[in-house]
């Protein structure tokens, strides 16, 4: 039976790049940074508070450099995707999204909105220098 979610992934255009996105300007922790033999870089990065979850900065590549998961053609239009800014990558919780906005910005970080209220919380949202674009999340007590 699973139990939880360990990983995750997020297509980056370039893994050295986004690296310094993550653990500079979001605060996160490098989790495993190896290269296998057939140039394939597994880079993997977790928000400090949740050492459980690791998330995969994969460049999209075809053949054995993709790690032998997508072809040439998927891992264009997958990249062109990540370029477009067409995908959401996820949320975020933070504990004062009004905070974490204020800070993260200073950090340089791109937001498409400021922090306003919705529903389910506060909610701002900002990209990666890849292009995803993820929620960051303030929850209401319910």
């Amino acid at each position: 039976m699973i139990k939880r979610l360990s990983h995750a992934t997020i297509y980056v255009t370039n893994q050295d790049e986004a690296y310094q996105f993550y653990v500079e300007k979001l605060g996160f922790e490098v989790r495993t940074d190896v290269t296998m033999g057939n140039g394939f870089r597994w880079l993997t990065v977790s928000p400090k508070e949740q050492p459980d979850l690791e998330i995969a900065l994969m460049e999209p590549k075809g053949g054995a450099g993709g790690g032998g998961m997508l072809d040439e053609e998927t891992a264009r239009q997958i990249r062109a995707l990540v370029e477009k800014g067409a995908l959401g990558a996820g949320a975020f919780d933070t504990d004062d999204c009004q905070a974490a906005y204020e800070e993260m910005k200073s950090r340089g970080v791109e937001f498409l909105s400021p922090p306003i209220q919705r529903p389910y919380g506060l909610e701002a949202v900002f990209k990666d220098n890849s292009g995803n674009w993820f929620a960051l999340t303030q929850h209401t007590q319910q």
